[in-house]
């Protein structure tokens, strides 16, 4: 028997009938909310474990463990198509949803899944908080923005950009100081130095491996650039900052009373 043909079967079952999904308008609401970076909606709804809650909710799978795993693929799908719709960049947006879904080869509990889809949906939502407060960006320094974050391991160029957007490189370079209040290759270098930060603060990859990941010319050049934008070294900063998560924490007791505080 195919599946089409076994579907028929179940859907003319009385058991099925026993079977009700919650309205999706709820639903519907928490990725809107994620989508508009609403913190506080989302964290109650964290909070009060809506995930967890199969009243409503369809069975995908008969192993409950493998059955939540699959609403935490559903989950993130939806949020990060939603988020896309309402801005988030493209390739920023589906890297982290896969990021996140590949989480799932590593746990095996409830609990951790539970853990993972709160994580993931806050990081979601704070990203996109970030955006709506900042963006007043048109369809042009938008679409700019997609393609620094697309390639900001290469070195990209204002030429490379007026390619792919189609349009002259001085009309960009003007349009995107007018709308950004900085230059194109200021945005770009600000970009690469927040994606180092991040290796410094959570990788134990060394200075020239950065410094090459991010197609810096040479080591002592992005040294140089890291202290023009951050106010420290990459040795500096990565004392301070090592493994400690975004806002959460101050810099070592012993680093204290420097002037140094987290950036985000």
């Amino acid at each position: 028997m195919s599946y089409k043909d076994e579907w028929l079967v179940i859907e003319a079952n009385d058991d099925i009938d026993e079977m009700e999904h919650r309205e999706p308008s709820e639903e519907f609401l928490f990725y809107r909310a994620v989508a508009n970076g609403d913190v506080d909606a989302v964290r109650k709804n964290c909070e009060q474990g809506r995930f967890m809650d199969t009243e409503g909710v369809g069975v995908l799978s008969k192993d409950p463990i493998t059955n939540l795993k699959y609403h935490f693929v559903v989950t993130t799908a939806m949020v990060t198509r939603m988020c896309r719709q309402h801005g988030m960049e493209l390739e920023q947006a589906f890297r982290l949803s896969d990021f996140y879904i590949r989480k799932l080869d590593d746990i095996h509990t409830a609990d951790e899944i539970k853990r993972l889809h709160d994580e993931m949906v806050m990081d979601y939502t704070e990203k996109m908080r970030r955006y709506h407060h900042n963006n007043t960006n048109s369809k042009h320094i938008n679409a700019c923005k997609e393609y620094i974050y697309a390639h900001i391991k290469e070195r990209i160029t204002i030429e490379d950009l007026a390619d792919a957007l189609g349009v002259s490189s001085s009309y960009l370079s003007r349009l995107f100081k007018k709308e950004t209040g900085v230059s194109v290759s200021a945005y770009i270098r600000n970009r690469k130095i927040d994606m180092a930060k991040n290796l410094l603060r959570f990788s134990n990859d060394s200075m020239i491996d950065i410094a090459n990941r991010l197609s810096f010319s040479s080591q002592s050049h992005f040294i140089q650039q890291f202290r023009e934008v951050v106010g420290m070294t990459p040795k500096k900063y990565r004392d301070t900052y090592y493994m400690v998560e975004w806002g959460a924490e101050s810099p070592r007791p012993d680093l204290a009373g420097n002037g140094v505080g987290l950036t985000t």
